[in-house]
């Protein structure tokens, strides 16, 4: 099963943004999140339509079970 964790940001102009981590630890907390996304906002790094991250939205993983029905 493959796994995702969703950082979800606003920007300055209030717009959501995600960006994506493939396959996380299994063990990671909140408190490590909620750092790692200051850390990016800080950076200063994402302009997204000339306006930087912001705020922190949330954060989730999300797992996916994907199964083949047709393949050629």
């Amino acid at each position: 099963m493959a796994k995702v964790l969703e950082l979800t940001f606003l920007t300055a102009a209030n717009k959501p943004v995600t960006l994506t981590v493939d396959e996380p630890d299994e063990d990671i907390t909140q408190g490590q999140v909620e750092a790692v996304m200051q850390q990016v906002i800080q950076s200063n790094i994402f302009l997204i339509e000339e306006s930087p991250l912001a705020t922190i939205k949330g954060a989730r993983i999300v797992a996916r079970d994907t199964r083949n029905i047709v393949s050629r």
